[in-house]
This record gives structure tokens, C-alpha cells and sequence, in this order.
């Protein structure tokens, strides 16, 4: 499975000079179908790399299992002539998640890991998000440390200029973990999906982001139980209020000399202090 793949293209100056080819490395995109306890869930858009981590981020993310609920993620791919090859990746959840899984699967549209598809009407749109226990303890220079490290680990974005980039942080700002994906969604899954695998305990430390920050990704962050989430890009409205309602703090438009901080975020001194008991 890879991620990119090259193509011939041809560049024109806008009739200054003559156009000369060259190789253009494209981002891969590719249908992954979701397939829970033999039930045909959903279909996703995605690059297929770490596919494990994206159905286990993505189950998560869906509520329909906890970490140590999700079993081996097996993938098989499948050649669909000129148009190339999805994969299909098959898991088993425990029996007691049968009935939800049903239930969503029949209602189910599937075409973004946006975390809502699927979702009858506004009230279950805006259900409530359980309330973070713990602040971050990462400081501003930390968070700058972050957004340097990921900057320099965006290999497929590096490669294709296509493709967003979740990373995992340290609340030191060390980076823990990345992924790639077309989608920025997709990306957060994979993210959600590789902490839950490789153990790390997401309260303590943060996301960083080369999206905008949306209400999906706010989502998202929450329920994974991430205390801080960093975009590069601005949020939208309902991104801050669920946020905040969910005692998430946010620092968007995060660039080199500045970020906007909407929350809270230590200062140097500072120590993290529990929000609500445990």
C-alpha cells in the first residue's frame, strides 16, 4: 500500500516559454470498506496507509467501541480494473455492540469520516460531549515545539502537497506519533487509532493540526479524550462553542511567530490543575 504515486505532467509558463514534462507525485485515494462483526458498515474515501489505525480511530470516533474492545483489523484488498484497488478491512467488535452497530449501519451513508454521518436530525448532531477532566500542561513553547516537529515528519504531504496531517505531542512538545491522510478527518482517526494501539495515554499531551478547525475535529478530540487541540487554520464558530462546552482549549491560526488561543494554556510557570474530580 502506498500513499503517493507519480504521473507525467506538463509545465506551462503561461506562454513565456516552452512547456517541458516532468513527474508529479499525487496524493493515492481510495475506497476503504468498514466491515463490523460481518456487517457491512460503511465505505470511507481514504489514503491506504495504516489502515489499522484508521478503523480503529474510526470506530472510536463513531462510539460504537472502547480501545480494548477492537479486535485485529484484517484488510483485504480488491482490484476493480482501471480504477484501481480498494481494500476492505473486516474486524470484530464484542456481541454486546451488535445492536448499535446494526442500527447505525441501516441509517448510514458513508462518504467522509466526518463524525456525523449517519446522524438523524440536529438534536443527535449536537448530543453533549463528555466533559474533559484534566487541562493541558503544555506551554506556548511547547506547542511551538510541536508545530516544528510536525512540519518536518509530513512526508506525504512533503511529497504530493495534498494530504493533511494529524500529530500526537508530548506535553513537552516532542512528537509521539503522526499520520497522513487526504481527508483531514481521515487523518485524525489514523492518529486516534495509533495512540489507542500503541498505548499512549492521549490526556496528556495535544493535536496538532494542518486543517482549519472544525466542529468535526473538535468532535473527535473530545471523545478521544485529547486535552488540547492546535490548528494552523482558523475555527468556526460552532468549533469553539462545542469546545468550550466540552472544556477543550484550542489555539488556531497556529503559525510561526503567533497563535490565537481560545482556553486555556499554561503559562511557563504554570502547573495543569484538574478541571472536574476524576
Amino acid at each position: 500500500m502506498n500513499g503517493a504515486r507519480k504521473i507525467i505532467v506538463s509545465r506551462s509558463h503561461y506562454g513565456a516559454g516552452p512547456d517541458a514534462a516532468e513527474d508529479l507525485a499525487v496524493a493515492v485515494e481510495a475506497p476503504i470498506a468498514i466491515e463490523t462483526n460481518g456487517i457491512a458498515y460503511a465505505v470511507m474515501m481514504a489514503t491506504p496507509i495504516e489502515i489499522e489505525d484508521f478503523v480503529t480511530g474510526f470506530l472510536l470516533a463513531e462510539g460504537l467501541a472502547a480501545a480494548g474492545e477492537i479486535g485485529e483489523v484484517a484488510v483485504h484488498a480488491v482490484e476493480n480494473g482501471e480504477w484501481g484497488r480498494g481494500y476492505v478491512a473486516r474486524v470484530n467488535l464484542p456481541p454486546e455492540r451488535l445492536s448499535l452497530i446494526v442500527e447505525r449501519a441501516r441509517r448510514r451513508t458513508g462518504d467522509s469520516s466526518c463524525g456525523i454521518c449517519g446522524i438523524e436530525g440536529v438534536e443527535a448532531a449536537l448530543r453533549p460531549l463528555p466533559p474533559l477532566s484534566r487541562q493541558s500542561a503544555a506551554s506556548p513553547e511547547a506547542i511551538r515545539r510541536g508545530l516544528d516537529a510536525m512540519g518536518g515528519q509530513q512526508r506525504l504531504g512533503r511529497e504530493t502537497r495534498a494530504t493533511h496531517a494529524a500529530a500526537f505531542c508530548d506535553e513537552d512538545g516532542m512528537l509521539l506519533a503522526i499520520r497522513e491522510d487526504v481527508g483531514r478527518h481521515n487523518a485524525l482517526d489514523k492518529l486516534i487509532g495509533a495512540l489507542a494501539r500503541g498505548g499512549i495515554d492521549p490526556a496528556q499531551g495535544f493535536v496538532v493540526m494542518t486543517s482549519r478547525c472544525s466542529y468535526e475535529l473538535v468532535e473527535k478530540t473530545v471523545r478521544a479524550g485529547v486535552p488540547l487541540l492546535v490548528t494552523i487554520s482558523a475555527p468556526s464558530d460552532l468549533a469553539v462553542r462545542r469546545a468550550q462546552a466540552a472544556r477543550l482549549s484550542l489555539c488556531v491560526v497556529a503559525r510561526d511567530d503567533a497563535m490565537l488561543v481560545i482556553g486555556h494554556v499554561r503559562a511557563s510557570d504554570e502547573r495543569a490543575m484538574p478541571l472536574v474530580e476524576p
